[in-house]
């Protein structure tokens, strides 16, 4: 009997990608979380745990080599500075662009050399409105998610053809930590949205979705 798919998300945690993984778990699907801190996931039934520092190849290839070839993988890791260019600490910049896009590539590249193999997968990494706009004061996290679109680009051109599902998701608002209102994201509503695009049949395929309540300006 075959095995029901196997869904990972990198940078996990209570919002977002704890909502995935419910999701995902309610479908049917294994889970697997991995974070460097991984007390904070135990509230996750039925997951299993990693702690991985993701800027960390060492630990991104023993992550890939403690479980099974998953079907989903979903970059979620970041890492936030803000502040006037002239204050910037470099070393919290450097950490900045480590965790939000150097990460992002390691994972892709692991995922990929185990998706390839069978064919098959799907690479998501999730996105925010620093993606495509680099707001005043907040310079070193737009240059982190643009390097991660890049990264999502260019791979999605070089995977695609050989079966690797890639998109990027630009969340374009603050997510909610509650179910009440419709000003701010729902990180349950997100999470569909992930897992349809990981259903889609591949003669339609997305690469970018862009989320976003309906109060919210573009």
């Amino acid at each position: 009997m075959a095995q029901a798919e196997l869904a990972l998300i990198v940078g996990a945690g209570s919002g977002l990608s704890g909502s995935l993984a419910k999701l995902c778990a309610a479908q049917g699907m294994r889970v697997a979380l991995a974070a460097r801190t991984v007390e904070k996931l135990k509230s996750f039934e039925g997951a299993s745990f990693h702690r991985c520092d993701a800027t960390d190849p060492s630990q991104v290839r023993t992550l890939f080599e403690s479980i099974d070839t998953p079907e989903l993988v979903l970059y979620n890791a970041s890492y936030r500075v803000r502040g006037p260019l002239l204050s910037l600490n470099p070393e919290d910049v450097e950490k900045t662009l480590r965790v939000t896009a150097y990460g992002g590539f390691l994972v892709a590249q692991a995922a990929a050399k185990r998706m390839l193999e069978r064919g098959r997968g799907s690479l998501f990494f999730t996105g925010a409105s620093a993606s495509v706009k680099g707001y005043a004061e907040s310079a070193p996290f737009a240059m982190g998610k643009f390097a991660l679109r890049g990264l999502a680009q260019s791979l999605a051109r070089e995977l695609g053809p050989k079966g690797i599902h890639v998109a990027h998701f630009v969340i374009d608002g603050g997510i909610s930590k509650t179910a009440e209102g419709d000003s701010r994201l729902h990180p349950d509503a997100i999470a569909r949205t992930y897992l349809d695009v990981h259903r889609q049949h591949r003669s339609a395929w997305a690469f970018e979705v862009d989320l976003r309540p309906w109060v919210e300006k573009f």
